[in-house]
């Protein structure tokens, strides 16, 4: 770098960081980094330039933004706190993510990609005064917003910090106290959203795009769904189990994706035994890493049985401890070890499945006795790297999905009769054109559909087949086919929850709402702690219906879990123009137009995947009412 490309300027500058980041990555690494990304891009990029400022570079777990106005700044940082507060309202506290900031006003040095100078140090050594979820200025910052801003701050004197000749003197706002009200300011609200949607992405791109962004569990079902949907997880009457995350004691969290696969396909070949009733992935696995008893787990999700273990993969032996416990009496029902080479893995698995069936006293069909007796469904190596593909898949972001693709196709080269495989690939290309990460859609959705019907060609026993299939024939508005792929997904598998999701997406969209309502109450219960998504189909169900009232408490709720998915606004502002809750209606709308600024009734009307033209009209109606055009 050479002195001369430098410039020097006086500016505002925010650092940031996550407060026990660590802890939170130790806790579930997964879900910590797609919280991360959901408020990176939804929240942190779009305030931070809705205050004109200028993100200078995102850390492993903050950012360092500039801005030409002191006083921005700091409405920008509490405005960003006060958002992160209410987004943490329905999180459990272990698992909240919280800021702490530190602002400074320095002259600083810069080039085109960083900023340098004692002041950003400064800033970075403000933000560790912060508590979390609070926001520490320098003297000079006070200075300037001092009888400017409607907040307090607690005087901390004369600070000495690392790295820094002179003492810096010190405030800090106190969080409950300085936090702004959710409403005070409409305009800057709503630059919050969600920038890089826009308008390229039909409804049901957003809808989908929310239902694989947000995959991670959510807060019991009392807080989304009506009481009278579910008041209480009562027992099925047939045997149900829950199958929790299996610890890894490899000694190399490296190999945390393979002990993760591990227990989905334990959790996915219980649930393809029609005699039982299995909680869904995404549920069990907000357990992970937790010291957490049988019992708690039995009554949070509703079921008899737990099933626990642990995995040890050395070289190419796999050793698997498993326990089955009766959740009511904590009473071991089986327990067993198995040390055999990763060759015999799905034998292993297999094997376990038996067991439990057997201890469970459930009596298998033919066609499962069948499937419970396979010898392999794909070579080991084939096998392990569809795993690292499936945890590359989860993080969500463009990158990671090109990666994950890259393996999937790698599984297929290893293996070429592997069915499961060719379903992943076509979901990556469906996540492609979901987010608009493609320059043509239309290429991707092809391609999609190819690998969707190589992989049934090969095995339609596979229900991540039919789950891709019912998505890219909805997406080309053929309706019965999505159907009848969602149907086969949960016939194949009967506690596939995402699968009656599925269905239930495709039945209210085909104007079967009635048909829809019973799917989704199907999936919710295998999968209590549900994404938001699963309340917005019951709530569009509820809509196309006509019981609004219910359809509006429904879309509320989705827009307190996440406040930037358009699909919520859009069904919100039409319900509430059939309700003649006009100026509800129009904040909708506000919202909306937001969020999607070249967005017009003639856009939606060739956007929406309606199959009957009086459900279009229907919504489009609601839609005129709230004001739009």
């Amino acid at each position: 770098m050479q002195a001369q490309h430098l410039k020097r300027k006086l500016v505002a500058v925010i650092a940031a960081d996550v407060a026990g980041y660590t802890r939170l990555m130790g806790a579930d690494e997964d879900a910590t980094m797609v919280a991360w990304w959901s408020h990176r891009k939804e929240l942190i990029d779009p305030t931070i330039a809705g205050y004109e400022g200028r993100i200078v570079k995102h850390t492993g777990d903050g950012f360092l933004a500039e801005f030409p106005s002191v006083l921005d700044a700091v409405r920008c940082a509490v405005a960003m706190q006060s958002e992160m507060a209410r987004r943490n309202a329905d999180v459990p506290e272990d698992r909240r993510m919280q800021f702490r900031m530190g602002v400074n006003l320095c002259d600083i040095m810069s080039d085109d990609e960083d900023i340098y100078g004692d002041g950003v140090n400064i800033a970075a050594r403000l933000e560790s005064l912060a508590e979390p979820g609070g926001v520490s200025i320098s003297g000079a910052v006070h200075e300037q917003v001092r009888g400017k801003l409607d907040f307090s701050w607690e005087d901390l004197g004369e600070r000495r910090v690392k790295n820094v000749a002179e003492p810096v003197r010190a405030y800090r706002m106190n969080p409950q106290t300085g936090a702004a009200p959710a409403h005070s300011a409409p305009g800057r609200r709503k630059v919050w959203a969600v920038a890089g949607i826009a308008a390229a992405l039909a409804v049901v791109a957003v809808v989908v795009a929310a239902w694989y962004l947000y995959p991670r569990p959510s807060p019991p079902p009392a807080a989304d769904i009506h009481a009278t949907e579910l008041a209480a997880l009562a027992l099925p009457d047939q045997p149900s189990i829950a199958v929790l995350p299996f610890d890894n004691i490899s000694g190399d969290p490296e190999q945390d994706y393979f002990v993760d696969g591990i227990t989905e396909d334990l959790i996915t070949d219980l649930s393809q035994v029609s005699g039982l009733f299995v909680i869904a992935r995404n549920s069990v696995f907000t357990y992970k890493g937790k010291p957490v008893k049988v019992q708690q787990v039995g009554r949070e999700l509703g079921v008899q049985y737990v099933l626990e273990g642990s995995v040890r993969k050395s070289g190419n032996r796999i050793r698997i401890n498993a326990q089955l416990v009766d959740a009511k009496t904590g009473r071991h029902l089986w327990a067993a070890r198995y040390d055999r080479e990763l060759t015999e893995v799905f034998a292993l698995q297999d094997e376990v499945t038996a067991k439990i069936v057997s201890a469970l006293a459930v009596t298998l069909t033919v066609g499962e006795r069948q499937r419970l007796s396979r010898v392999a469904v794909a070579s080991p190596e084939a096998y392990d790297t569809l795993l690292r593909g499936l945890e590359v898949y989860r993080r969500y972001t463009r990158e990671t999905n090109a990666e994950a693709r890259v393996l999937f196709e790698k599984a297929i080269a290893l293996d070429p009769q592997y069915a499961r495989a060719y379903a992943d690939v076509a979901l990556t290309h469906a996540m492609d054109v979901t987010f608009g990460w493609t320059d043509s859609p239309e290429a991707a959705n092809a391609r999609g559909l190819e690998f969707a019907r190589n992989g049934l060609a090969l095995d339609d026993t596979v229900r991540q087949v039919h789950f891709a299939l019912a998505n890219t024939y909805l997406r080309h508005r053929r309706h019965d086919e999505a159907i009848a792929a969602a149907r086969r997904a949960v016939e194949i598998d009967p506690n596939y929850a995402d699968g009656y999701a599925s269905l239930a997406f495709s039945l209210t969209y085909a104007g079967r709402p009635e048909d829809g309502l019973e799917a989704i109450r199907k999936a919710m219960r295998l999968n209590p702690r549900h994404p938001f998504f699963y309340v917005w189909v019951m709530g569009h169900a509820y809509f196309l219906m006509g019981r609004y009232e219910e359809a509006a408490t429904a879309f509320e709720r989705v827009l307190e879990r996440n406040p930037q998915f358009p699909g919520g606004h859009m069904t919100l502002a039409a319900t509430y123009g059939h309700l003649g809750r006009t100026a509800d209606a129009e904040w909708e709308a506000a919202e909306i137009l937001t969020l999607l600024p070249d967005y017009s009734l003639a856009r939606e009307r060739r956007r929406a995947m309606y199959k009957n033209p009086a459900d279009l009209e229907r919504y489009l109606e609601g839609l005129r009412k709230a004001g739009l055009k």
